[in-house]
Parts: C-alpha cells; structure tokens; sequence
C-alpha cells in the first residue's frame, strides 16, 4: 500500500511553485487564493515541512520545494501520458497557445485550418497579448514571444525559434499607385505611421535606407501594430512591417513592399513549453508543426504533409 500523500493538494502544489504565485495558481486552476493556500497547508502538514515562505505579498517556494515541485512535474507529465495512451482516442483535446497580437492574426491564426485539417480531435484555443515581451503566464500549453532561444533567458522552459522577424517599408496598392515609391527618396511627403509598441523601426528603416538624415519627419502614431498595419492597408500612410508575418498580405494584394531589398532584421519569434515536456506530447507536437509551418512557407518545395518530407530543420 503506497503511502501518498494527498494527491489534489500535489496538483495545487506544483501548479504554485511552477508559476510562483498563489495568486496565478488559482486562475490556472480556478479556484481562490484562500483554496490554494488551504490546500498547501494541508500538504505542509502531511509532510511536516514548510514548503513556501513569504518574501513581500508573495509566498515563494522553498529550495527543497521547487525540487520537490519538478519532480511531481516530471511525475504527472508520464501520468499524463500513460492516460494519453489509454484514454479515448476521439476525444476532443484543447490545445492553449499564447501569442503577441499581431503575429495571432497575420500569422498564426490564418494557417490553423492546416492544423486541424490533420489534427481534427485537437481544439486550438489562442490568447493574445499586447507585449511581445510579456511575461510567461500559467493556463496556457505553448506561448510565443520574441526571443531568441538560450537557457538563461528561459530557465524552466524550452525555446524553439520559429519565425524571423525582418523590416521593410509597407503601404497600399492604392497609395503606390496614386503616388509611387521606387526609390528611398520618394517617401518625402508621405505621411509616416509608426507603432508605439514597434519602437525604432522607422529609424531604423531610414539608416538603412541612407535616409538618416529624415528621422526628424513628423509621424503619425497608434499604440498596437496591428492598427498601424489596417492604416497602412486603409492608404492612409507608409509603415514600416515585420517579414514573413505579413507575407500572406502582400500575397493577397492587401499590402505591397515597394522597396523588398531594404531590409532591417530584428529578434524573432520563439515557442515557449516547459522544459519537462516530454516528446510526443500535444504541446511539443504543436512547436514541431510551427517549425515546419514556417520552412513551408519559406520554401514552397517543401511538403507539408507528405511523407518525402525534408529534415526537421529549424529557422
């Protein structure tokens, strides 16, 4: 007879010491502050020792606990695949992805058919954030942020790049074609857009351009990208946007890049999950199809679901 100790509290347990907080504890896991702080009491008891202690407003794992937490992680991640394995395989599964705004609704978003065409058990559930550099949150399953994929910039979670991020000049098919760019100068008297969340890429873009001497030009700015990016799409303005992220636009004729070979690159996109997700799992599946996503569309040859597939190559 195996002597556990109370297995709801485990689960409330590791959800706490993994987000460090009681408070996101209980929304991940929909209950109150004072349900999760019982529950932790009631699994300090069983074990005799204190397992959080308090550092401001906030209960912060001990050295022992956050041991104690990875190992309960690793412990119900193989749980969670053993009944994977022999649970009902027409279940519908929910999948929870966090991405920044934009690269939900210009990237992300209009390629999820192709997902769900192969995997029609599994449900995607996208959230957005306004910051591209917003702090990891519980409740989700995958998150991407922009980032670059080293440890120390994601201590307790794996990276995976999949998407590259470069800045050219963007504007409307109708505003070329009443005023035509086809060189750097001929942004004079454009009115510029500019994003308060993509701070820089106008400067930027003019340095590169050989126009440094134009940073001064007076600019029209929103708060969010995605509303500069409807400007732009409107013919109210030139902007400056994020490559391969708008690539399905230029394709559509929504928006035209009058001067591709000018280019400024800037720090992508990465998929975030724990790092003690295991492989085979729904969350590392999702990353690996994102990974695949991108080469597709970078190169039209490759084969998105056959069986002559190329190497697993990541961008």
């Amino acid at each position: 007879m195996r002597r556990l100790p109370p297995l709801n509290a485990l689960r409330i347990f590791e959800v706490a010491a993994r987000t460090g907080s009681y408070a996101e504890a209980g929304a991940e896991l929909g209950l109150t502050h004072g349900a999760v702080s019982r529950q932790i009491a009631t699994l300090e008891g069983w074990l005799g020792q204190r397992l959080f202690t308090r550092d401001g407003r906030r209960m912060v794992a001990t050295p022992a606990a956050k041991i104690f937490a990875a190992e309960v992680g690793l412990s119900f991640d193989r749980l969670a695949v053993a009944a994977e394995a022999c649970g009902r395989p027409a279940a519908r599964r929910l999948l929870r992805v966090s991405a920044p705004t934009s690269l939900a609704m210009r990237w992300l978003i209009p390629r999820l058919d192709r997902y769900h065409a192969d995997h029609p058990q599994v449900e995607v559930v996208v959230t957005t954030v306004s910051c591209v550099v917003e702090d990891l949150r519980g409740g989700v399953d995958v998150s991407i942020r922009r980032g670059v994929a080293r440890d120390d910039l994601w201590p307790r979670h794996r990276a995976v790049p999949v998407l590259e991020d470069v800045d050219t000049l963007i504007m409307s098919p109708a505003l070329f074609a009443r005023r035509p760019v086809l060189v750097p100068a001929d942004i004079e008297g454009h009115t510029l857009l500019a994003s308060e969340t993509r701070a820089g890429d106008w400067a930027n873009w003019l340095e590169a351009a050989g126009l440094a001497h134009l940073a001064g030009l007076p600019r029209r700015t929103f708060d969010h990208f995605f509303v500069t990016r409807q400007a732009v799409e409107d013919g109210l303005g030139l902007g400056i946007g994020p490559l391969p992220m708008l690539e399905l636009d230029v394709a559509a004729g929504r928006l035209l890049t009058p001067l591709p070979e000018i280019r400024v690159p800037r720090t992508g996109y990465v998929a975030i999950i724990p790092r003690r997700a295991e492989a085979g799992t729904l969350a590392t599946g999702f990353v690996d199809w994102l990974v695949e996503e991108r080469r597709a569309s970078a190169d039209p040859g490759v084969d998105r679901g056959g069986e002559d597939r190329a190497c697993e190559g990541r961008i």
